[in-house]
Parts: structure tokens; C-alpha cells; sequence
């Protein structure tokens, strides 16, 4: 039997286009061969010049319409600017409208999102204790919701009366964990679906899994999911391919903290210390089809179950037409 086609995504960056461009974008590259989408919860873009940040679950729910693949959160926090009862909420309509398309990724977050309701912005291991929390909050009432009952939750940060969701699919959706951090990896493994992890070397990324599996281990739990969000540069020229990363995404190169960035505005400041060289090992800037080809294969071969690509240029059409003739057909699990 031939091998089995890996599973590709698109990444709709809602931090860079208006939500109707996103939408037209994504049913593009599902058409020329990418399965599935990926959108992250954002408030505020990183840096003035992505100009948006459109509202993820409007986006996600008319994309339900116009494509037919997976439709994942990468990644909502249920935590600062929402209550984890809203976000199960939000999640579950999504599933029932659209049945096994679904899967919830969550993460601790970041201040430029977070701080608006101006509440306290804690340390990063109170925010990851406050994401566990949250998404034991979120496993309850789906839970209790599937078993036509209501739950109650009283814990150090979340408090949940009796309640239930009235509108449930019958199978609720994978719960994943956004980590960098092998102690959060492993605790993932123990307590949810599976494991989300944002470009980064692949030593890091290799170390992350095996703390997922070691936790997945030792609760006795079956092998979870194990999703990549690949941020990449593609254009027809290497200076083009450049240009795009340091204007649009200069993240890629930041070799700092950014959690506790407040505004855009700020992050604008902080970009412009970027240099070329700092995206070297962080993220790849090319304008050979084939060395992306390559490295997207060593990240498969680490084990991942799908990978969402996100091309930082404004150039998605021309570059989602030549990953689907030159990357994507290549790829192998």
C-alpha cells in the first residue's frame, strides 16, 4: 500500500488579513491540496504593520461553511480575557455545527492579548497553573453535558455554579495544550489530547515530545495528538524571502521573552532590533521550495500528526501554489 499523505494545514493568520481574506485564503489552499486550518485567538496583532485580529471563533464558524477540514484553536486562553465555561461554550457549538471537524487548543497566553480586562498578570507558572485549571473546567462541563447533567467546580482560581452546556456534540473535542516547556509537555501528556508546539529547533521540539509521551506514559493514557505550527519565509528571491520575515514577522527572530509585552506598539520597538542573523535556527527564510520540503519532513519524522504551515509574507497565493506543486506532494509520514 502506498504511504499515507501527511496531514498539511494552513495556518490563517488573522493577526495579518481581514477576516473575509482569511476566509478566501484558507478555501484556496484546502483546494490546492492543504488539509485543515489553524487559527489562533488574538486580541492585537504583534506589531502595528499586521494591521488585524479578527474575532477566532466568527472566523472558525464560517470557515466550517466554506471548507471541510479540521478546524483547530491554535491557541485560545481560557483563562484572562475569558472564563473557561465561555470558551467549552464556544468549543461546543463549534462541534455540534460541525461534527468531528473540531479541536480546541489552549494556552497560558500572552499580556499583548490578556491585559485588556486589566486584571493581574501573573508569573508564567500561575498562568500555566491557571490553564490546567481552566481546562479541567472545560473537561467537566463537557463531561457533564454529554451525560445530560449539570457540574459545579470551586478551585484556586475558576469558579463554576451548576451548570450545563444545552447545546453539545455527541463526542466532544480533543483538548490540547500549547507548551514550550518540558514540565508543562509532560503534564500535558498526563491530563489532556494532546500536545501544540509553535516553530522552534528541532532538539527543543524533539525534547518537548518525549516529555509528552513520558507523561501519556505514565497516566496510563492512549498516544495523543501532536500538532506543529511551522512559521516560514517563502518568495521567489532570498531578499524577498528576508524582507517578509523582518517586516512581517519579526517574532520569528526575537531571541527574548515576549509574554509580557503589553501593546504593538511596544513590540514595534523591541522588532527592530532584529537582525537577519537572529532567524538562523529559529526559523527558516528561503526561497528554495526544497529546503522547506526538507526541514517539514524532519519535523514529521519527530512524530508529528499534523502540521500547519504559516507563510509570514503577504504572498499567500502564489506561495500556497507552489508548496502544492513542490512541497506538499513529497512529504511522507
Amino acid at each position: 500500500m502506498p504511504p499515507t499523505p501527511p496531514a498539511i494545514g494552513y495556518a490563517a493568520m488573522l493577526e495579518q488579513f481581514h477576516p473575509t481574506e482569511a476566509l478566501a485564503l484558507s478555501a484556496y489552499a484546502e483546494q490546492r491540496g492543504f488539509s485543515g486550518i489553524m487559527a489562533a485567538d488574538r486580541f492585537q496583532p504583534w506589531v502595528p504593520r499586521q494591521g488585524e485580529a479578527s474575532f477566532v471563533w466568527n472566523v472558525l464558524g464560517a470557515l466550517g461553511q466554506t471548507t471541510t477540514g479540521d478546524l483547530g484553536t491554535g491557541m485560545t486562553v481560557p483563562t484572562f480575557r475569558w472564563h473557561p465555561a465561555m470558551v467549552a461554550q464556544a468549543s461546543a457549538t463549534l462541534s455540534a455545527m460541525y461534527p468531528g471537524r473540531h479541536w480546541l487548543g489552549v494556552g497560558s497566553g500572552e499580556a499583548i492579548d490578556e491585559h485588556i480586562t486589566g486584571t493581574y498578570w501573573p508569573e508564567t507558572a500561575e498562568r500555566i497553573n491557571r490553564m490546567f485549571e481552566a481546562v479541567e473546567v472545560i473537561n467537566k462541563l463537557f463531561s457533564a453535558s454529554i451525560a445530560g447533567r449539570d457540574v459545579k467546580h470551586s478551585g484556586q482560581y475558576f469558579t463554576l455554579e451548576s451548570a450545563r452546556l444545552w447545546t453539545m456534540p455527541e463526542t466532544a473535542p480533543e483538548i490540547l495544550v500549547a507548551t514550550s516547556g518540558p514540565v508543562t509537555a509532560k503534564r500535558a501528556g498526563r491530563t489532556v489530547d494532546g500536545i501544540i508546539v509553535d516553530g522552534a529547533p528541532i532538539d527543543k521540539i524533539a525534547s518537548l515530545l518525549s516529555r509528552f509521551d513520558d507523561g501519556v506514559r505514565e497516566a496510563g493514557r492512549k498516544a495523543g495528538t501532536k500538532v506543529l505550527r511551522l512559521h516560514l519565509s517563502w518568495a521567489p528571491t532570498h531578499e524577498e524571502a528576508m524582507t517578509n520575515a523582518i517586516t512581517e514577522w519579526p517574532n520569528g527572530g526575537m531571541r527574548f521573552p515576549r509574554s509580557d509585552i503589553r501593546s504593538p506598539f511596544e513590540f514595534e520597538q523591541l522588532a527592530r532590533l532584529v537582525r537577519q542573523e537572529d532567524f538562523e535556527g529559529r526559523m527558516l527564510v528561503s526561497e528554495d521550495p526544497d529546503a522547506h520540503r526538507a526541514l517539514i519532513q524532519r519535523y514529521l519524522d519527530l512524530g508529528f500528526d499534523r502540521v500547519y504551515l504559516h507563510n509570514v509574507g503577504r504572498n499567500q497565493r502564489e506561495w500556497i501554489d507552489v508548496f502544492a506543486r513542490d512541497v506538499l506532494p513529497r512529504l511522507v509520514r
